[in-house]
């Protein structure tokens, strides 16, 4: 799913100040991007937006497939976010598994999917593990499972490693990079070697999105 951003700008309501200006890309599908940028400079407002989960106020965002049609952007993403929001009281697989689920994949399919997510993110042999028993890192790790069990063709994660140590990261990105070729992928995040690890880099900064060098022009 291609991912086409046009002359966005955005104001919160009651807000001084826009957060976006006139922000605009272009990420093919099957593509790994970064958006990288200071605390504050509206990534996760960007992320928000390329998701539908808030209203556009100006320019258009589009997810366009292989035919050249589009698709609505809250049907075509699937998130992980900063507050992973597992049911507690429901045991990791079964969490896991929602991802899944929400997309209508039969029972039985949308666990064994589950399954094969969670050892890629590092989980296996943890499916029946409460929730409520893991740490932060193993729950941030449940929920990038949860997002890679969906079919959408858009994985939008806002800080995905922020709660991971190094080798925990490097695992998790290796299986949502991996990912791409089914789907497109956009990661929000401050560290530099997670953007290093994607085929593209954005810098939103001053309201507008600068591209940076990367693998793919």
């Amino acid at each position: 799913m291609r991912l086409v951003v046009r002359d966005v700008g955005f104001t919160y309501p009651r807000g001084d100040h826009p957060v976006l200006t006139s922000v605009s890309c272009d990420i093919p599908a099957g593509t790994a991007a970064a958006i990288i940028g200071p605390s504050g400079s509206g990534k996760t407002t960007l992320l928000s937006l390329m998701g539908d989960l808030l209203p556009l106020r100006t320019g258009s965002i589009e997810a366009v497939d292989s035919r050249g049609i589009g698709h609505p952007l809250a049907e075509a993403a699937t998130w992980v976010f900063q507050t992973v929001s597992l049911l507690p009281a429901r045991n990791v697989l079964d969490n896991a598994a929602i991802g899944a689920h929400s997309d209508g994949v039969p029972k039985a399919d949308a666990l064994s999917r589950a399954k094969d997510c969670l050892a890629r993110v590092g989980m296996a042999g943890r499916e029946r593990d409460p929730a409520r028993t893991l740490s932060g890192g193993e729950a941030q790790r449940v929920a990038i499972a949860r997002a890679m069990a969906s079919n959408r063709p858009l994985l939008l994660a806002d800080e995905p490693t922020g709660q991971l140590d190094a080798r925990t990261s490097a695992a998790v990105l290796d299986a949502m990079i991996d990912a791409r070729g089914d789907r497109t992928v956009v990661i929000v995040t401050h560290d530099l070697e997670v953007a290093a690890r994607c085929d593209m880099t954005f810098e939103l900064r001053d309201g507008a999105l600068h591209t940076r060098p990367g693998r793919v022009p």
